[in-house]
């Protein structure tokens, strides 16, 4: 398999990484959590003009820890969408830059085909055909992964995404932001049952419910009028709205996930995006897949935020099967998974 570099501006981290092998020779990551928290969310001018003070330092420091010289890599890789435009020019210039000046191929990949390629970081044998549960801050989906660059989404969000709704709970709670880390952690301390809330169950035109389709608006304000409420009467019970709250949310995805897997006959679930790492997701899925004899894939902790690593194991599988871009690939804000190969040439499709 290929030897890339790959880089990752998307958001709020600037990383860059060398993988080979589905095996991560270098990895750097540094988050602009700090910078973008006394706003309560991220900044896009904020972050991207940190990506571009900082990415320099990191290339030359993933090099430098995989000690690998530049006739040792294969291609360059960068995360091309979804994410802010601002940010991702960043990553894609400095890419392009490097693959004109190295005589390297130039990789476009697609941010959440790259949450799905941090399963592989850690299970290298893994192969399709089997399902993603993608869960993020922006994204919340149940993919079919078919092959390498073929995917149907057979479930989605309606509204806020798994991750945005962390946000908003914790913004409600006044514990900062980002909201899941601290929801987590607090919800370890307190009673799951708690409080009832919804599951956010999407109704059909034809009646009855969407099995796969999930919505996260209608659980943010059912705790907003529970916050609301408590206040009114005692010292709000932090840590018992969190672990509702977050327990309705686990069980939420494992339900769609287990219904999803088994009418399609996957014996496979693999979790990526930033949700992967919370821990009631993970008991709960794991549990309820152990039930149903399915195996469960969760990336290191990690993997699970945004990294580079997982962009450049996409992009080696791509590079491999003669899937390169062209060097007037611009970057979108929005590109739906399924339009994953528009980002290669024609020629030296396999």
């Amino acid at each position: 398999m290929s030897t890339v570099l790959a880089l990752e501006t998307s958001c709020d981290e600037t990383a860059v990484a060398i993988v080979k092998n589905r095996q991560v020779c270098s990895s750097i990551v540094n988050s602009q959590i700090a910078i973008h928290s006394q706003y309560g969310g991220v900044v896009p001018e904020a972050a991207s003009r940190q990506h571009l003070e900082i990415i320099n330092h990191g290339i030359e420091l993933a090099l430098t820890q995989a000690n690998l010289t530049w006739q040792e890599i294969d291609g360059i890789a960068a995360t091309c969408a979804p994410g802010l435009v601002g940010a991702l020019l960043v990553g894609v210039t400095a890419a392009k830059t490097l693959a004109i000046v190295q005589q390297k191929p130039f990789i476009g990949v697609h941010h959440l085909e790259g949450h799905i390629y941090a399963n592989y970081l850690s299970e290298p044998s893994l192969e399709p055909p089997f399902l993603s549960l993608l869960v993020s801050g922006g994204h919340t989906s149940l993919i079919y992964v078919k092959d390498c660059g073929v995917y149907e989404t057979l479930g989605e969000t309606r509204d806020d995404a798994a991750g945005e709704a962390f946000d908003k709970v914790a913004r409600l709670l006044k514990l900062g932001y980002p909201g899941g880390p601290v929801i987590d952690k607090l919800a370890q301390l307190g009673n799951a049952q708690a409080f009832s809330l919804p599951e956010g169950n999407v109704s059909q035109p034809s009646g009855g419910y969407h099995p796969y389709d999930s919505s996260f608006s209608g659980l943010k304000t059912a705790v907003l009028r529970l916050v609301q409420q408590l206040e009114k009467e005692r010292q709000l019970p932090v840590e018992d709205v969190a672990a509702s709250f977050q327990a309705s949310v686990a069980r939420s995805l494992t339900k769609r996930a287990i219904a999803c897997a088994r009418d399609y006959n996957l014996n496979t679930i693999a979790v990526g995006g930033g949700v992967a790492a919370n821990s009631g997701l993970r008991h709960h899925l794991t549990t309820a897949a152990s039930a149903h004899n399915l195996r469960v894939l969760f990336p290191p902790l990690k993997f699970c935020t945004d990294n580079a690593a997982m962009i450049g194991c996409a992009a080696a599988e791509h590079l491999d099967r003669g899937h390169t871009s062209p060097l007037n690939l611009g970057v979108q804000s929005r590109l739906t998974l399924t339009a994953v190969m528009q980002l290669y040439q024609h020629n030296g499709w396999t």
